[in-house]
């Protein structure tokens, strides 16, 4: 027996110890969704992409080598007049200008290399890998500021979630004390020591217990189902832990409004300027010209001889003969690009791109002045939830005394149903209020650092 005992006591220890591991804390949470949550995983592709996109822009301004081979077949009839290679689609045979046409053909070939580099662009190269690498950033900070809201939001939905629990919970003791209230009521009508209405009233009284209690699990199931879908898992029943329930944050103190300054959804959009800033400098440089070097290495092989023009029998359809090359030529050279009509539109793009900065500057203003009101908001809230924290159980104790004292008069006959009635209405939203109160210092702390832009003002008080 004694060694029963003893497996038994093991196996209750290990059972409760694993069901403490499974709760699910705010932690927890956080960390599941940063590494789950579908948009902070694109945002963390983008990121990606924008690297190689810098590379990508960096080898735009390598040199262009082209290599070409052609082998062809044809006549090589010539005449004197201008021709346009239209679209491309131009024929480049050579020949004598013979005076009627011919149907003589043979083998040719053509061998090139040629090589192309804007060797100066006037600052464009610069600029454009300045403006590559500023969206870059962009990207990375709009993940920053992703996990940093996505943060605040699933702690949110964490709070949400525990307040809907613990309002779930008093709505059951609210129906068990209605049960016991109805019990009494149906007992003593029956004994003829009440009127029958007494019984009716109690048991709709228990009817609108049972209705909120349904409420109350209906908008707990919305909020776990939140949090689920904020943490990236499949939907499922989670255990949460309820130590916030009975922990109070200690370091409530005020914040300095300029910190709302390294908040990450500001660096955002500090960000955003950043890069409309550098598109400006780059639409600058584009007045200015290109200046390039190239050269060519080119041979050729044909069927037809080099006293074609003389005997028209002196070619070959030879395929070996006509593509093997026999002469070769380079070309070196410097060129300078400049269209003048560019400066014309530019004027346009850049007055565009001002004006668009000036919208982004405009939007961070605003936003920061948000942020700065929001945090002087939370500040107050805090303080009032305090003091609200500190009335609600005083509250709670009150009406508990209250009801206990109409129910011992209704059961000997000394109060009626409507005074029992009043201080159970009263007991049940004391109870209510106790723990949205106590929720609520929880939120105006989150509150406070998502305005400050620091979740280490929420996540050091857990």
């Amino acid at each position: 027996m004694l060694k029963l005992n003893l497996v038994l006591s093991l196996a209750v220890s290990l059972a409760t110890s694993t069901s403490f591991a499974q709760k699910l804390t705010i932690r927890d949470a956080v960390d599941q969704g940063l590494a789950n949550y579908g948009i902070i995983k694109a945002k963390a592709y983008y990121v990606q992409s924008a690297l190689q996109t810098n590379e990508q822009v960096k080898r735009d301004f390598w040199p262009n080598l082209t290599v070409a081979a052609q082998q062809d077949y044809g006549t090589i009839n010539g005449q004197n007049g201008p021709l346009y290679g239209f679209g491309g689609l131009g024929v480049a045979s050579s020949g004598a200008a013979l005076p009627e046409q011919n149907w003589h053909s043979a083998f040719g070939a053509l061998y090139l290399a040629n090589i192309n580099w804007d060797i100066y662009t006037f600052g464009r190269r610069k600029e454009r890998i300045e403006l590559s690498k500023a969206d870059s950033k962009r990207l990375e900070i709009d993940l920053q500021q992703e996990q940093f809201q996505h943060k605040i939001k699933i702690a949110a939905a964490y709070l949400n979630l525990l307040a809907s629990q613990r309002l779930q919970k008093n709505q059951q003791k609210n129906l068990d004390r209605a049960l016991v209230f109805f019990n009494i009521a149906a007992t003593k009508a029956k004994n003829g020591i009440l009127p029958g209405v007494d019984s009716t009233l109690s048991s709709a009284e228990e009817s609108r217990a049972k209705i909120s209690l349904n409420q109350a699990g209906e908008n707990l199931k919305e909020q776990n189902n939140r949090l689920t879908v904020l943490m990236g898992v499949n939907s499922a029943d989670l255990q949460i832990d309820t130590a916030l329930v009975t922990k109070t944050p200690t370091q409530l103190l005020t914040t300095d409004p300029t910190l709302v300054d390294n908040n990450p959804v500001l660096q955002y959009y500090k960000s955003r300027i950043e890069v409309g800033e550098q598109q400006l400098r780059l639409s600058n440089k584009e007045y200015l010209p290109t200046l390039s070097a190239f050269g060519v290495f080119q041979a050729r092989g044909s069927g037809f001889k080099s006293d074609y023009t003389t005997d028209l029998h002196a070619f070959t359809r030879n395929y070996w003969d006509g593509i093997r090359p026999n002469r070769q030529n380079y070309l070196l050279g410097l060129g300078i690009n400049w269209n003048l009509t560019t400066i014309a539109r530019i004027n346009k793009k850049i007055s565009a791109q001002r004006h668009t900065n000036d919208a982004l500057r405009e939007e961070y203003q605003t936003t920061a002045a948000q942020f700065v009101a929001q945090l002087d908001a939370a500040d107050v809230k805090i303080r009032l939830a305090q003091q609200s924290d500190i009335e609600a159980p005083r509250q709670v104790s009150a009406a508990q005394q209250a009801y206990n004292q109409k129910m011992a008069m209704y059961k000997n006959g000394l109060a009626t149903l409507v005074d029992v009635t009043q201080t159970l209405y009263t007991l049940n939203r004391a109870e209510t209020d106790r723990e949205i109160v106590h929720i609520n210092l929880w939120q105006s702390l989150l509150l406070k650092a998502a305005a400050a832009g620091d979740f280490d003002i929420f996540n050091k008080e857990l």
